[in-house]
């Protein structure tokens, strides 16, 4: 019962970001209420609290299920050490996976991503939102730099952390968004001068 039970909320939790993924997206952040999430996920507001929280904690688990793309969410770093075995080329090998998944995240999440931005100029709580996942993401690029490191990187003597910040500033979806979605930049031209920029960054 207890199994049913959770999977049960977990369908409706997902029915829920879902909608509000498709009102945010077609009407903003401002123009969607909880009563139109609610009554396109055809459930009550009450429930959308229970499952997920309050407007500004829905819009953080859209931006949650479009980075995460298929399968539980992964940080970089969890990507970089699951897929590090198997990887061959030593730093090139790992600067191309970890390109692939920066790239992989921002073709995903660089609509919401925008709406985040442009919200964030007005609604101190989606701010806050935008400020926590930055953070999240340097601290996760942190690991990032240190698989690379014991994998025989790193040898010009920069810190994990100064690492990192060079790869969130590459990564970042406002430069996806510069150079793919407002420039001329094909997804591929992007994922190539990422991995070439992050192999520099990482050897």
């Amino acid at each position: 019962m207890g199994n049913r039970r959770a999977v049960q909320a977990e369908a409706t939790r997902s029915e829920v970001v879902a909608a509000a993924r498709e009102l945010f997206l077609a009407r903003g952040y401002v123009r969607t209420s909880l009563g139109a999430v609610a009554e396109q996920a055809g459930v009550a507001v009450q429930t959308i609290y229970n499952a997920v929280g309050n407007k500004a904690a829905l819009l953080a688990a859209v931006l949650d299920e479009a980075t995460a793309g298929p399968g539980a969410p992964r940080s970089a770093a969890e990507f970089m050490q699951e897929r590090a075995g198997a990887s061959g080329g030593g730093i090139p090998g790992l600067s191309t996976l970890l390109a692939d998944w920066i790239a992989d995240v921002n073709v995903r999440s660089t609509e919401i991503q925008t709406l985040i931005q442009q919200t964030a100029a007005v609604y101190p709580e989606v701010a806050a939102l935008e400020r926590e996942r930055c953070a999240r993401r340097r601290a996760g690029f942190v690991q990032a730099a240190s698989v690379a490191r014991t994998r025989g990187g790193l040898a010009g003597g920069a810190s994990d952390e100064q690492v990192a910040a060079a790869i969130w500033s590459l990564g970042h979806p406002l430069v996806f968004s510069s150079l793919v979605v407002d420039g001329d930049w094909s997804a591929d031209a992007y994922r190539q001068w990422l991995a070439q920029s992050l192999r520099s960054v990482l050897s």
